[in-house]
């Protein structure tokens, strides 16, 4: 910018003296003098105009998600918000990953000892996770595609990979394993590295096999999907939990044996603007699907979910909140017409109970400071986010189940190329925030609160 400035400058500096130094009519020579200052201007402003694009570039970056750990035996959530990164490209095709490791404090205790399943005695740091991403996108109408895999601990898996196209309206159509719409965003509530609870039972940033359409026409978001089936199970220990969000599982026992089919979600958000740094975001999500069952234990049955969410902004903070109501109706027990108030959910290459049906009050609040000529860091997000699953049913020996809830206070910050979640998270009854055999997500008979400490360093690329 400051060099096609001074081209300006210096291209109108002969028009500017033959203009003090005319007197009479203009002449052949100054005519000719004239029409080169006015050509050279023309070239100043043509290459001030091509060199603002590249600068536009330069500050707006691009996206990539952040994600997950394993605990020990156990694994754990979690991948969160798009920040920015360079990448590798080749024409429209850009080439990028991460690298992530995990540090863990619990002050729980695990099979009778003092020290928790991970964290005991002073912490523990481990390598969390490598990635690679790609991503096609013209940024104009045709086709674009984007993929992400995975690697962990003893498993690996496929977190995204469709095909699409943009249409001459900018909507876009994906085909393949893409993020189910539901919800307020990509990440629910959440602002932090453990999710909210929504993750957990199958309704914050799922993945699953199927074609997504979405629109903008004026103030409103319209999302329309079908999805065939779940993602499907990568290499793992597990029969059907190598994946990256959690769905219902087959594993072909009769407590577990049933598979999502056929699901259709529609989502509509409608966005309001009040000046130039307020806006509120108001929506409401719908899903519905099938729930194929091994004909040896039950027949086919459904499963049921709606919500109705909002997203308040004013300058740097954010509120989101969401009321959420699902039904995984579920029947095993031949004969008795009796329901199954737990059924088996799996990702990381772990399975366990979570609550058929519930309600889940969510709400998330955080504030993002970006101070101008810090060395340090980019930005911090300093966030607060709660959500509690209210549980309707019994466990398999007919006590009631107790409801689970989970508050994480805790920060992000951004520096280049790296991202650090810095949580604190208080759970009564996750598996990832005690695993006790009682303090657990399905009937959570311990009901006690526990508490984890939690950094994860992740470095985009």
């Amino acid at each position: 910018m400051l060099k096609a400035a001074f081209f300006t400058t210096v291209a109108w500096l002969p028009a500017i003296a033959f203009s003090q130094d005319r007197s009479g009519p203009e002449s052949l020579e100054e005519k000719v003098v004239r029409l080169e200052a006015e050509l050279a201007q023309a070239r100043a402003e043509l290459a001030a105009r091509e060199a603002m694009p590249e600068l536009e570039a330069e500050a707006e970056g691009s996206d990539f998600p952040p994600e997950t750990s394993k605990q020990a035996d156990v694994p754990a959530p979690i991948e969160q918000k798009d920040e920015e990164r360079a990448g590798f490209y080749l024409g429209d095709l850009r080439i990028g990953g991460a690298i992530r490791a995990n540090f863990v404090l619990g002050d729980y205790t695990h099979n009778g000892t003092t020290a928790p399943q991970r964290g005991g005695h002073g912490g523990n740091f481990e390598l969390d996770t490598f990635r690679i991403n790609l991503d096609y996108d013209r940024g104009e109408p045709g086709f674009l595609a984007k993929a992400e895999y995975r690697w962990y601990d003893g498993y690996n898996f496929a977190h995204t990979a469709w095909l699409g196209w943009r249409f001459e309206d900018d909507s876009v159509l994906q085909a393949g394993l893409n993020r189910v719409p539901f919800g307020a965003g990509p990440y629910g509530t959440s602002h932090n590295w453990f999710f909210d609870l929504g993750y957990y039972v199958g309704l914050t940033d799922d993945m699953d096999l199927g074609l997504n359409y979405r629109k903008e026409a004026g103030d409103w978001t319209l999302d329309l999907a079908y999805y065939a089936a779940a993602e499907p199970n990568f290499r793992g220990a597990t029969a059907d939990s190598a994946r990256y969000s959690y769905d219902i599982v087959d594993n072909g026992s009769p407590n577990s044996h049933y598979r999502e089919r056929h699901q259709v979600n529609l989502r509509a958000i409608r966005h309001f603007s009040f000046g130039e740094d307020r806006s509120f975001d108001a929506g409401a999500s719908f899903q519905a699907g099938l729930l194929e069952a091994d004909p040896r234990f039950a027949n086919d049955s459904h499963q049921l979910a709606a919500a109705v969410h909002g997203t308040y902004q004013r300058g740097p903070w954010e509120v989101v909140a969401q009321l959420t109501g699902y039904d995984y109706a579920a029947d095993y027990r031949p004969g008795t017409g009796l329901s199954n108030d737990l059924i088996g959910m799996g990702a990381y290459d772990f399975e366990f109970p979570v609550a058929s049906r519930g309600l889940l009050p969510a709400v998330g609040i955080a504030y993002t400071w970006e101070p101008e000529n810090n060395d340090w860091f980019d930005s911090i997000t300093f966030y607060d986010d709660f959500s509690i699953l209210l549980k309707d049913g019994c466990d398999n020996a007919g006590v009631s189940l107790n409801d689970s809830a989970m508050n994480v206070l805790g920060m992000a910050i951004a520096r280049g190329g790296w991202y650090v979640y810095v949580d604190w998270a208080y759970s009564n009854g996750n598996y990832f925030i005690g695993n006790e055999s009682f303090t657990n997500f399905g009937a959570n008979r311990g009901q006690r609160w526990q508490s984890r400490f939690n950094i994860n360093f992740g470095y985009y690329f």
